[in-house]
Order: structure tokens, then sequence, then C-alpha cells
């Protein structure tokens, strides 16, 4: 019978009868309890409040209509999880339920997932499939032409594998003298992915070392059969940006003609298989020696034509030269007359005479204008010479008249208020002066002062 709390005493150290629980030790019995209980088991639920942390661990929920799960997929167990784990995607869990101590909480702790209704693999296509596509890598405009009988060829496969054989055969029985690059990768397991995209970026590196005329011009990267797994490298993003990165064009060849892979969507050119991949580079030996022999037939026929219709164009060419020739003398004939004439015209004794009688004339008439020139010039010096006189004080004085000064030198007299009786003056006749004392000064003649 379990006793009512006021019937106990805790503080009764006589009475061991009550075991009194540590919240840890709570904890740990719902961890065991959970874990007895459920065991590991299948859940299904919608992916919700997803988050990576740096140790590689995932932490995320499980909810449906009505409640929500904690979960956590521990680094170990995720490392081989194909496709992207994100909000909203609806999968299906194995796992077991436990409880976290730290925080009471319970959770299941996850060791494999698939998402519901379709594979891992599949699911991680589609996901790699669309971001690659939305960031270019299958951009028509990114592929690149194959060259045509290329010198050098690198092929990226297994050495072991059957695809290198078929390769080496189709290109042996087609073109012997072919010169072939193999750089070796692993192409099934967990490495193969880091393994083939080395080996692309190693030949690229490789071919930029070389002289431009002895370089690698075209590359061959892929595998024979097998299933979906075994071909699954081709499918991951490390090879997919190797390829879309490789300065080499490259053909992909990976399975057979019904496989399709990611690295096929990058790649330049996409082989159906190994053999055909061989195809595409080399064309058969034989049907270049026929195709050669065709073109000889055709440019021999070409040239034929061409030598007739040369020879036809040369003898037009030769008539037409002939009359233009004639038609050239002619004209040159007719030119030569008239600079002839020209130079008749030209001839320097005429022109001499010529301006000899010029300059005669231009003589004579300079010499009337500077005759006429200098009459102007002696008539209009004559009026201003009359002008002159006609303006001469001494002229006027001839005619009786004088000009007074007053004394000592203060300039003509030309008002007598200026002088008194007594004032010495000087007046200026014709023909000497006069010195006078002034007795007597009036005005107008009449008044005294």
């Amino acid at each position: 019978m379990i006793p009512k709390p006021e019937e106990i005493d805790l503080f009764d150290h006589a009475k061991k009868t009550v075991h009194i629980y540590t919240v840890s030790e709570i904890a740990q019995n719902v961890k065991h309890l959970l874990e007895d209980t459920f065991g590991v088991l299948w859940l299904e639920g919608e992916i919700s409040n997803y988050g990576a942390h740096p140790s590689g661990h995932l932490y995320f929920s499980l909810k449906d209509q009505s409640a929500v799960l904690s979960a956590v997929m521990f680094s170990w167990a995720n490392k081989n999880v194909k496709f992207k784990l994100e909000n909203g995607l609806k999968v299906i869990c194995f796992g077991k339920i436990s409880a976290y101590g730290p925080q009471s909480k319970y959770q299941i702790i996850v060791e494999k997932i698939e998402p519901k209704g379709i594979g891992s693999r599949q699911l991680a296509f589609e996901q790699l499939t669309k971001k690659l596509q939305k960031e270019g890598l299958f951009a028509t405009e990114h592929k690149r032409q194959i060259p045509y009988l290329p010198a050098k060829i690198g092929v990226v496969t297994s050495l072991s594998g059957a695809a290198l054989k078929d390769i080496l055969k189709v290109l042996d029985r087609r073109f012997a003298a072919i010169q072939v690059i193999i750089n070796p990768a692993q192409v099934q397991g967990e490495v193969a992915k880091d393994d083939i995209a080395r080996a692309i970026s190693d030949l690229n590196r490789f071919n930029r070392e070389l002289p431009l005329k002895e370089r690698i011009e075209v590359m061959i990267v892929g595998r024979g059969g097998g299933s979906t797994e075994d071909l699954w490298a081709f499918n991951e993003e490390a090879v997919a940006r190797a390829i879309y990165n490789s300065k080499i064009p490259v053909i992909s060849a990976v399975g057979h003609e019904r496989d399709s892979s990611i690295a096929d969507l990058v790649a330049d050119v996409r082989a159906a298989t190994p053999s055909v991949a061989a195809e595409l580079v080399i064309p058969e030996k034989n049907d270049l020696k026929d195709r050669l022999q065709e073109l000889q037939e055709r440019l021999r026929g070409s040239f034929a034509g061409i030598v007739m219709e040369s020879e036809q164009a040369i003898d037009d060419s030769l008539r037409r030269l002939d009359t233009a020739i004639a038609h050239s003398a002619e004209r040159s004939s007719q030119a030569f007359e008239g600079l002839c004439g020209k130079l008749a015209l030209l001839n320097p004794s005429a022109l001499l005479t010529q301006y000899q009688g010029k300059l005669e004339n231009a003589v004579r008439q300079i010499y009337v204008r500077m005759q006429m020139l200098f009459r102007l010039r002696k008539s209009a010096f004559i009026t201003l010479i009359e002008k002159l006189e006609s303006l001469n004080p001494l002229a006027i004085l001839s005619r009786g008249y004088s000009i007074t000064f007053a004394l000592p030198g203060t300039g003509v007299v030309k008002d007598s208020s200026r002088l008194k009786a007594g004032d010495m003056i000087k007046s200026r006749v014709q023909k000497g002066e006069i010195i006078s004392q002034v007795t007597e000064v009036r005005r107008n003649g009449r008044d005294k002062v």
C-alpha cells in the first residue's frame, strides 16, 4: 500500500521504506522504458526544423497532422545518404526511440532514411539535376564541337574494365596511328566520384603543360554497363563539375544506350556506349579513303572545268586587252597633240615678247600718271602758299598796318584799357619797330582814361 504524503516523515531516518528518485534516475528509467518498449522501428513523417551541425550530425523533427517528434541522425549513419534532407520532405525512417536525459525529451535516433514514394537515389538524381540545371551546367551554349580527326585523345575509365578495351579496339580498327592518353580511375564504389573528378582535372593540368600542337583535343569519360548503383559515380556533383570545368571537350560514355546520367547532361557530347564514343571521335579509315577518293575525283573534274573556263577567260581578256590598247593609243595620241598645242602657246620666247609689250605699256602709263599727279600736287601747293601769304601778318603790315606790343613782353595789345599813361609800348611796322610812351589812352576814340 502506497503511503499518503501526510503520513511520510522525510526526516525520520529510522524509517527506510521510501525511495527518493533523482532527476537523472527518472530520465534513465524513462530512457530504458522507451527503448525496451519500442526497440527499433520504422517511422513515417514529414521533415521540419531541419539543421546540419558542423560535427556532421543532422537534427530535425518528424511531424504528422497532430504530433511532432524530435529526431537525430549521427554522422556515422548519414554519410551514405544520397539525397538531400530538406523541410517538407516526407520520409520513412528506421531507428530506435530513446530519451535525451539532459533535456528530458524523447526522440528517435535515425539509422536509415528513405524518401516516401520514391527511391533515395532517384530523389538525389532529381535534386542534383534541378540544382545544376539552374546553374546553367546543361546549357546548350556551353557545349563545344568535337574536333574532326584529333591527333591525341584522352580517356578516363578503369584499366580493368571492358570499356577501355572496347574504346581501344574501335580506335585501332578505325585509325591505328591515333595517340591515346589514358588516365585510369575507379568507376565504381565510394571513392569513384572523387577519383573520376581527379582524373579529369589531372588530364587538363597535364594538357596545359604541353605545346599547343601536342595537346589532347578530346576526352572520353565513362565505363561499361551495370546497375544503377554501379553507375552512380557518374551522377555525383563532383564529377559533373569536373566535366563542366574541363578545357578539353568531353564525350560522356556511361553504361548502355538505355542508361542516362548527370555526366551525360553536362558533357559536350553524349555517346550511348564507350564503343560509340570511339566511333564519334574517329571516323572509319576506309570511309575516309573512299571520301578522299571521291573528293579527288570531284577536284579533278572541278579543276578541268576551271582550266577550260580559265582559258576562255584568258582569251576574252586578251581580246579586251587588244581593244583597250588600241583605244588607249588613240586617246594618248590625241592627248599628245593637245599638249603640243598647249606647249606652243606656252613657248617662253612668245611669252617674253608678249610680256615685254605689256611692260612698256605699263611704264608709259606710270609716267603719264606721275606727270598728272605732279601737276595736281603742284597746283595744290601753290594754292596753299597763296593762302599762307594772305594770312601772313607781315603782308598786312605792308598795307600800312602795325602791331602793338605792351612792354615789357606782355603780349599784343588788343584792348586799349590794358594801357595807361606812362606805359611803354612797341609798334611793329612793315620795316622796323617803334618804341613809344603812352601819354593818353582813349576808348573807342572818345573816352579818356
